[in-house]
């Protein structure tokens, strides 16, 4: 995938998808694919991309960072899988944010991007303070010749499928719904760096995960789940603890992976937890046997959820 941060080296003319599309859940879906299908389905086949801002809106108008389900790497590798050609990151600015959305369109959709088909949610706003509705982007693109197709939100039996209710299902604990509405586990993913080693010391080694900045923390608490290491095909189940370690003292947070029936030397390599099931929350010990007492029963009890048989070493 080709990412971008200026449309002078796009490939065009284009098929694009536009927002901003955190966590690349089952609810993009549909406006992913409508951008794959038209792409290739012209006589002339388009260039497909998606469109999205850096930094988030809401970090630029709030000051503060906003927790994202998918970083950037996490987001291109799911784009990918999808089929996306290109990742274009628009530079969120004062400039930008002002533009109405006829501005919007002509200057950025027609004469930066060249696009030719637009896809986007039924939900989609754009413009100065998000003025322009679908309808507005519908009419402007018959203006300027170009196709523009309005995705239905996707719901489940119960709900809208969205990155904010995700982002609150992973805040309150919710794992199995966040995972369904995503339409896969929710996974943390960085490099394994040096820790202060009590886990070893207790007998339970684990791998202390840097996670990037952006990177949305779930409810703090024990997990169980499965990881995959760059040095092996095979997903290993693993105990994932979040927070602050309160046992310990702990000030700040951290998430650090205990692999069941496993071992060998992670540090410097890059490593994804995927979370499966959320066993409890974050507690504090009265001492470090009653940590060790209860670290053993969460490594039963995750063994068998993940229905653990055999031994794997490096």
């Amino acid at each position: 995938m080709r990412i971008l941060s200026a449309t002078n080296a796009l490939q065009t003319p284009t098929a694009i998808a536009l927002g901003n599309f955190d966590g690349v859940h089952r609810g993009h879906g549909v406006v992913l694919r409508q951008v794959m299908n038209f792409a290739q389905a012209v006589e002339h086949p388009l260039h497909s991309a998606v469109v999205s801002f850096n930094p988030h809106p809401r970090s630029f108008f709030s000051g503060r960072t906003q927790p994202l389900l998918t970083p950037l790497p996490e987001k291109a590798e799911q784009l990918t899988v999808i089929g996306i050609e290109q990742l274009v990151l628009l530079p969120f600015t004062e400039k930008l944010a002002n533009l109405s959305p006829r501005e919007f369109v002509q200057s950025i959709l027609v004469e930066q991007l060249q696009a030719k088909f637009i896809s986007v949610g039924e939900d989609f706003c754009f413009g100065y303070q998000r003025q322009g509705n679908v309808q507005d982007l519908a009419r402007l693109g018959q203006e300027f010749g170009i196709t523009v197709a309005i995705a239905e939100l996707e719901q489940t039996d119960t709900e809208r499928i969205s990155s904010s209710r995700i982002r609150k299902a992973l805040k309150e604990g919710q794992l199995a719904t966040a995972n369904n509405l995503l339409g896969r586990p929710y996974g943390l993913r960085g490099t394994v760096v040096q820790g202060q080693q009590l886990g070893r010391k207790l007998g339970f080694p684990t791998a202390n995960l840097c996670l990037p900045e952006d990177k949305l923390w779930p409810k703090y608490g024990v997990y169980a789940g499965s990881v995959s290491l760059d040095c092996l095909e095979v997903p290993i189940p693993a105990v994932i603890n979040i927070g602050d370690r309160p046992t310990v003292n702990g000030r700040e947070p951290s998430a650090e992976v205990h692999l069941l029936q496993w071992s060998g030397d992670l540090y410097g390599q890059g490593l994804e937890a995927a979370l499966l099931h959320y066993l409890r929350p974050e507690t504090k010990f009265a001492n470090l046997d009653e940590l060790k007492n209860q670290i053993s029963r969460d490594c039963q009890r995750a063994e068998e959820l993940l229905h653990l048989e055999k031994v794997i070493s490096l």
